[in-house]
């Protein structure tokens, strides 16, 4: 009998060790790759075609909104820019020689906040419309609108 290392009692395990592949993921299924061994291979492949895939669409719209703006007592339409706020605007940042790029970085907005407020689908925000008399030195709200604004109300 060797002597050293192995002396003692040996044993071996005759339980089988079963290896096993990990499951191929879902996104792995679905590669092209994929689908084409399965299809060489015979196995039943099927295929999908989703209505509204990769849009932000929903298939069923939920009738809570709906029966919220029902029973609304608020009127449906939002008020716009006036017709004579959007000509007092355009004809003073003429007049300053301005673009509406140019006016819209001296207010700190957008460009394109100027465009919807000349061409009248922006929904009136007081705060902007504050920026736009100062800078432009011009009355956008209340009475006499267009009209230059008092000594001491102008900015630069």
């Amino acid at each position: 009998m060797p002597t050293g290392r192995l002396s003692g009692n040996i044993t071996q395990d005759w339980e089988p060790v079963v290896l096993r592949r990990t499951k191929p993921k879902a996104a792995d299924l679905k590669s092209a790759k994929a689908v084409n061994q399965a299809l060489r291979s015979g196995a039943a492949v099927e295929t999908v075609r989703k209505s509204a895939a990769g849009t932000n669409r929903h298939s069923a719209a939920p009738a809570a909104p709906a029966r919220k703006l029902d029973e609304t007592t608020e009127p449906a339409a939002v008020e716009r820019v006036a017709a004579e706020v959007r000509a007092a605007i355009q004809r003073a940042r003429v007049a300053k020689g301005w673009s509406q790029a140019e006016l819209a970085k001296r207010i700190s907005e957008r460009a394109q906040v100027v465009q919807e407020y000349e061409s009248g689908r922006a929904a009136p925000a007081q705060a902007v419309l504050a920026k736009m008399e100062r800078v432009l030195e011009v009355k956008l709200r209340g009475k006499g609108v267009g009209a230059p604004l008092a000594a001491g109300g102008g900015g630069k």
